[in-house]
């Protein structure tokens, strides 16, 4: 039996019970929430299985040592007494990074550089050899956590960002994040049982990312490498076994997801995106302006989007948030919308009331997440 160890998955502000649902039900133990992480118990092969299945973590890392800090020499001297020789070899690559949330240092860039010193050292003068560094494809990549006076020494299991799923060839203007994208429908509720909508598709990540959860598809299947591949414990055939059970638990999806984009290089980038997601059964994309679009069809409707924010696209933000409202309102009845938007005020143009505001996080431009729910007929008919 393979030993359980504890794991931190880290997470985008306002996704931590998102994250806390999914872990329970893959199967975690001790699970713990916290600020913009989550942490939780399990076995070599959990760890392998939270990489590949989670959709909403950024990086799963595995903590090995915590201790007491005053000073950079306090540092040196803690990571110099680890045993690093279980976890790479004297001819190995490393890479560090640190965060910092603490008076006692000022620059992580420094801490990294510190942490990296004591293990070069450490190997330097037991083995007569050292590792290098490799900041691209590291052996081992460590991951130094500052707050206050305590400090954490892990090992980040994932590499790249998890983000980072492989799917996407083809980028367009201020992409949503793929983490960010799958919150987000699944804060909407969107469970796979209706017609889905991208309004704004861009390159297509929402389409592709509510395609996976719909047919519960591992999010991290296309991943070209984790970092505990290089791994000195790394089990290959461990690994295909839980890629092989998660496999197992696909299902169909019934209803359409449909991409509308006006712009004909996103149109292009995205079904690109689609057929390397290979999920074009489930996905179409077409050229179209959703402002002179209508509801097909009479059933439910579920649409997630990004519009722009004005950040990066000149246009009149007022005007346009305007158009939404009214194309919602005038065009699309049965239809449960969200969008996420930063731009708080051209929000107010959209001329209906949200039914649910959540705070969320674009990269660094704090937003909303609203709801919008079209009604078929009157909303007093509804109740009646």
């Amino acid at each position: 039996m393979e030993e359980n160890f504890k794991m931190i998955a880290k997470t985008l502000f306002g996704f931590e019970d998102l994250l806390e649902k999914e872990l329970v039900q893959l199967g975690a133990q001790n699970i713990t929430k916290g600020v913009r992480m989550v942490s939780f118990v399990g076995d070599k092969g959990f760890m392998y299985k939270a990489n590949l299945a989670l959709r909403t973590a950024i990086k799963i890392l595995k903590p090995i040592h915590s201790f007491r800090v005053k000073n950079e020499t306090d540092l040196y001297k803690n990571i110099y007494a680890m045993d690093w020789s279980q976890y790479l070899k004297p001819t190995g690559t490393l890479a560090v990074d640190a965060t910092i949330h603490s008076d006692l240092f000022s620059h992580s860039l420094f801490i990294a550089q510190k942490t990296k010193d004591a293990i070069v050292d450490k190997f330097r003068d037991t083995t007569g050899q050292r590792p290098n560094v490799d900041l691209k494809f590291p052996d081992v990549k460590i991951n130094v956590h500052v707050s206050k006076n305590h400090c954490n020494i892990s090992l980040d299991t994932s590499g790249d960002s998890l983000h980072k799923r492989g799917y996407k060839t083809a980028t367009n203007i201020a992409p949503i994040n793929e983490v960010l994208a799958a919150g987000m429908i699944m804060l909407s509720g969107w469970d796979g049982q209706s017609d889905f909508m991208d309004p704004m598709c861009g390159s297509g990540t929402m389409l592709i990312e509510a395609a996976m959860i719909a047919c519960n598809i591992p999010p991290n299947l296309m991943r070209k490498e984790f970092a505990f591949e290089r791994w000195q414990d790394w089990d290959v055939d461990l690994f295909e076994k839980i890629e092989e059970s998660l496999l197992k638990k696909t299902r169909d999806f019934h209803y359409k997801i449909i991409g509308y984009d006006k712009a004909p290089s996103a149109v292009f980038k995205a079904k690109d995106n689609v057929k390397n997601a290979q999920l074009d059964d489930f996905i179409s994309v077409q050229h179209e302006d959703f402002f002179k679009t209508q509801k097909g069809g009479t059933g439910k409707l579920h649409m997630v989007f990004n519009p722009p924010y004005g950040e990066r696209l000149n246009i009149d933000m007022e005007q346009f948030y305007k158009n939404i409202g009214d194309t919602l309102k005038q065009n699309y009845p049965g239809t449960d919308a969200w969008f996420i938007t930063s731009n708080l005020e051209a929000l107010k143009h959209v001329g209906l009331r949200p039914s649910r505001k959540i705070q969320l996080y674009n990269a660094k431009l704090e937003s909303r997440l609203v709801r919008y729910v079209m009604y078929e007929g009157s909303k007093k008919a509804k109740f009646n």
